[in-house]
């Protein structure tokens, strides 16, 4: 494979302020090469397709086998994880731009606060009291567990947000992965202490699960095949019986 070569576009951006721009880089081919590491090849000689010095491209990386969820960009036009983004299966030129619908920090690196804010607001965590030894705690019945686990394979990797069409600087709207997380906790024999309050958080005001517009785009876009569309229709369900209760009033919420 002497010889050869990869071709990057790469949409830049010096700081949140500044108009992103495109620069190309070529760069030696090797095999079994992902985009981390070309990028990471970049870094180590940043010099662009015309020859000059540049600065090294900025990402986000850390475990490198698609369970941080840190490298997402958006590659060849479809948001995705670098680390498992091989470059043999990629047309080139391969383009690399920043996931748009959060804040870009610089060039690749994008601030996602706003999917964490999300996860604070509907409490996606178990509560639990004191930090001494509650014991084992109460178990979950089989089949619940196994479709559990699958809505725990979030990453909070943002790919979701960047594929959905209602997420974006004009809307509030949290996101599927947090309503998949709403999902989750209240199925937790322990979460489930607080599933009128998540209900009810995503019920009020903007932003709530009457923004998602079933385009379905989230659950296409999951890198770990999480039934986000599910989660959602389950909600969905949720709400209506949880507004029944409301208006009628109930002493089982």
């Amino acid at each position: 494979m002497s010889g050869k070569t990869i071709t990057l576009v790469i949409t830049r951006q010096k700081d949140m302020s500044s108009a992103p721009y495109k620069e190309t880089f070529e760069i030696p081919y090797r095999e079994n090469m992902n985009v981390i590491s070309a990028l990471m090849e970049i870094r180590r000689n940043p010099v662009n397709a015309d020859g000059k010095e540049t600065t090294a491209v900025s990402w986000d990386s850390s475990c490198l086998e698609e369970v941080c969820g840190a490298c997402s960009m958006v590659i060849n036009g479809k948001p995705r994880q670098s680390c498992t983004a091989l470059i043999d299966q990629l047309e080139q030129p391969i383009r690399l731009e920043p996931m748009n619908t959060f804040p870009v920090t610089r060039d690749l690196v994008v601030d996602r606060s706003r999917m964490f804010d999300s996860l604070k607001r509907v409490k996606a965590w178990v509560p639990i009291d004191g930090t001494y030894d509650l014991g084992p705690g109460p178990r979950m019945p089989e089949p619940k567990r196994q479709w559990a686990y699958e809505l725990s394979k979030c990453m909070t990797c943002g790919v979701c947000l960047q594929a959905c069409p209602n997420v974006n600087s004009k809307s509030e709207f949290i996101g599927p992965a947090a309503l998949s997380q709403v999902r989750l906790f209240n199925a937790h024999p322990t979460g489930g202490m607080h599933k009128t309050e998540r209900l009810q958080t995503i019920m009020d005001g903007d932003g709530g699960l009457t923004n998602c517009g079933n385009s379905q785009n989230c659950v296409q876009a999951c890198p770990k095949g999480i039934p986000l569309t599910t989660s959602i229709a389950s909600l969905n369900r949720e709400t209506t019986l949880q507004s029944f209760k409301n208006f009628f009033g109930s002493d089982n919420v």
